[in-house]
């Protein structure tokens, strides 16, 4: 018989991921803002909750995928009331802080931390390919690791709460750096007539290749989709966590102040809900091309 497990947000990270659990033979209640993401998650098995504090009754593991720190925080709070539940496991991007403050709300209730952020998209949540940075109390962790193996492959980052975090944030903040400096070279091609399609092929090949050029360029850019599934919003967020962090901690990030201007920048121009990839239309507008399909304005 498998886990009885509370899930909060099933948006497309945490969908894919209660999926997988379910799929596992585990019992997950779900809870989200929005009723309609719960819907597919019902017709798979999973139980839907009226709210956050009837899902967290559900089971002794809470686990948690949310937009960031501060609704982990509120949800947090909703259980540390719960006393059934041994271990909160939150799979989200939140940054150091906010997951030594859930650990430091969550210890006098007996409730053991994990903070797990993980990496790979909707694509790895679906098909259980993640990378999940974990860390935690070892016995809270050992316990949890056969449903975090569900989702994907676990790296134990330590014991102290928010380590994990710091690394996603890292992560995160290479990504977007990845794909600004990526718009700007294809800009740079597409301007002087190189056809991108090409310069990505070349580029693959050579040692400018990264994460934007193998993946989010060729597969959401030229085909003029726009649609990764991250949302520049998102990473904003994700990157002003990290350069906060390494403001605390006395670390200088000169061009991660400059990646952070341009997620600001895409925030304004492409609005709220624009995808991550949409970053190159500022480039676009920038030089007056077009990489993609549209060829040259």
């Amino acid at each position: 018989m498998g886990e009885q497990i509370a899930f909060i947000g099933v948006g497309r990270m945490g969908s894919g991921m209660v999926g997988r659990l379910l799929a596992a033979g585990h019992q997950v209640a779900v809870f989200d803002p929005n009723p309609e993401a719960m819907v597919p998650l019902t017709r798979l098995g999973a139980w839907p909750a009226d709210s956050a504090a009837v899902a967290v009754a559900f089971g002794s593991i809470v686990m948690t995928s949310l937009p960031g720190p501060d609704t982990v925080k509120a949800t947090a709070a909703i259980v540390a009331r719960e006393p059934r539940v041994e271990v909160f496991v939150d799979l989200s991007t939140t940054g150091p802080a906010a997951a030594q403050a859930v650990a430091k709300m969550l210890a006098p209730q007996g409730i053991a931390a994990i903070d797990a952020p993980v990496s790979g998209g909707v694509k790895g949540a679906a098909s259980g390919k993640l990378a999940i940075m974990a860390s935690g109390p070892v016995d809270a962790l050992r316990r949890v690791e056969p449903l975090l193996a569900q989702l994907g492959k676990v790296y134990n980052v330590g014991e102290k709460p928010g380590l994990a975090q710091t690394v996603k944030l890292a992560n995160n903040l290479m990504s977007a750096a990845s794909l600004a400096i990526a718009c700007e070279a294809l800009a740079m091609g597409a301007k002087a007539g190189v056809d991108p399609a090409v310069m990505i092929e070349i580029l693959n090949a050579s040692s400018g290749r990264n994460s934007a050029t193998q993946d989010k360029i060729p597969k959401h850019v030229l085909n003029r989709q726009f649609d990764f599934g991250f949302a520049n919003a998102l990473s904003f967020k994700d990157v002003r966590l990290c350069l906060d962090e390494a403001e605390a901690l006395g670390v200088p990030m000169v061009v991660g102040a400059a990646v952070r201007q341009m997620l600001s920048i895409t925030h304004n121009l492409c609005g709220p809900d624009a995808d991550c990839t949409e970053m190159v239309k500022v480039l676009e507008a920038w030089s007056g091309v077009t990489i993609g399909a549209e060829g040259e304005k």
